[in-house]
């Protein structure tokens, strides 16, 4: 028996009940070709539960109609139901008020929505950026954009072999010209959490604003946009047990009230002329035209969801799930884990000498164990790590010791295989 082993056996395992959640997601039922399906690529999307699916049928069918638009009883119905979900997300994030939670399509729209309602309005030719080597795609190229009509230069704090954020090379990146830092909360690639509070903190005593790309953060630790004092934080609804097409930009309501509208349309208006348009207040502003309105109900379900298991169980379930799986793969000769930070979550990507990691998840496939492969949208870590690819198993709470232990028996199978 490992150390980790009696940790998911008592304290943990007391609290909580992975069996009686696993019976909340259909899907994990779901054979593919005569092997039990076991879901390891969490960090692209989460499982939903069965409340979620049930919540917006019952909107599709017994609620459906528009919202903000008629006195009638769907769409009044449909509306109040919309806007208990941002309520709901609200209360999630410790946010100060229903107004600061903007709905968007998710993640990568809500950056996007940044970019451009405070990006083109306060950062002009000459002014930086400070982005991190760590940072999704999504959180680089909404930037790089900004960067090319404007002027800007995008500054990048380095990591270490680790994947950890060099704190002092951050710090003499500022100058008087710094507007703005965005940096990801925590890392898709390699699970690392970044020391965002003390980044925060340091930013503000250079009056610079900060947005933290939460996407990978949320579904595995509590969030608290107070506590952290961020002015702008982004998550998916995907990525925490809800559906598609559903994100939220959390904004300090200064700064919101202060953006540029991104998208122009329906109800993101109060007067509109031939000569002069007049916006409405926020939250509106920022949600022009017909919203994902099952998808927002859905989400708020799914907070609900979540909120009846206590978040702080879950954090130290899937550490421990982590912490058994790098135990065990690093006893498989030929494997080598890629980022090894001191603070991670639930995310292991690693590579296995002389085989490609698609070829990894192929077999892995075979043995009905879903993994990511590939650069996982943030080509700059690999870069940096000399890699061009990993394969990436993200655990969830639904998640267990056994199902790793199949993993683990699937790359040993693999090995085999091609070696």
């Amino acid at each position: 028996m490992t150390l980790v082993e009696p940790l998911l056996r008592s304290s943990v395992a007391s609290m909580f009940n992975n069996e009686q959640v696993r019976a909340d997601f259909p899907i994990l039922k779901l054979k593919i070709d005569d092997k039990q399906l076991i879901y390891f690529d969490n960090a692209a999307s989460s499982q939903m539960p069965k409340v979620v699916m049930d919540r917006m049928l019952r909107y599709q069918t017994m609620e459906h109609a528009n919202i903000n638009r008629a006195v009638h009883y769907l769409s009044e119905t449909a509306t109040a139901e919309y806007e208990k979900s941002r309520h709901k997300i609200k209360n999630f994030i410790n946010a100060n008020e229903d107004r600061e939670i903007i709905f968007t399509s998710g993640t990568t729209d809500a950056i996007n929505l940044v970019a451009h309602g405070y990006g083109r309005k306060f950062i002009n030719s000459g002014d930086e950026i400070i982005l991190t080597a760590l940072e999704h795609h999504s959180n680089i190229v909404p930037w790089q954009m900004l960067a090319e009509e404007n002027g800007v230069k995008i500054r990048v704090v380095p990591i270490n072999d680790a994947g950890e954020l060099l704190i002092e090379e951050y710090k003499k990146l500022f100058n008087k010209n710094t507007k703005l830092v965005s940096v990801t909360h925590v890392s898709n690639a390699i699970g690392t959490i970044n020391p965002i509070k003390q980044m925060i903190k340091y930013a503000h005593t250079q009056d610079v604003p900060v947005l933290v790309d939460g996407a990978q953060a949320a579904p595995h630790m509590k969030i608290d946009v107070r506590e952290l004092d961020c002015d702008f934080y982004t998550f998916s609804g995907h990525k925490l047990c809800g559906p598609t097409g559903i994100g939220v930009l959390y904004g300090k309501a200064n700064q919101l009230n202060c953006m540029k509208p991104f998208k122009g349309g329906g109800d993101m208006i109060t007067s509109v002329t031939f000569e002069k348009t007049t916006f409405n207040t926020i939250p509106h502003k920022f949600e022009a035209g017909t919203p994902p309105i099952a998808a927002a109900i859905g989400f708020g379900a799914a907070i609900d969801y979540l909120s009846s298991i206590d978040l702080s169980i879950i954090e130290e379930y899937e550490q421990n799930l982590i912490n058994y799986a790098t135990e065990k793969i690093n006893t498989i000769p030929g494997t080598q884990i890629i980022g090894s930070a001191a603070e991670k979550v639930a995310v292991l990507s690693f590579s296995i000498k002389g085989i490609h990691p698609h070829d990894i998840g192929t077999l892995l496939n075979e043995e009905g164990i879903a993994v990511r492969t590939g650069h996982h949208c943030a080509q700059p870590v690999m870069q940096h790590f000399k890699v061009p690819a990993t394969t990436r198993a993200s655990f969830s709470f639904y998640n267990n010791i056994s199902e790793i232990d199949a993993l683990i028996a699937g790359i040993q199978k693999v090995q085999k295989v091609f070696l």
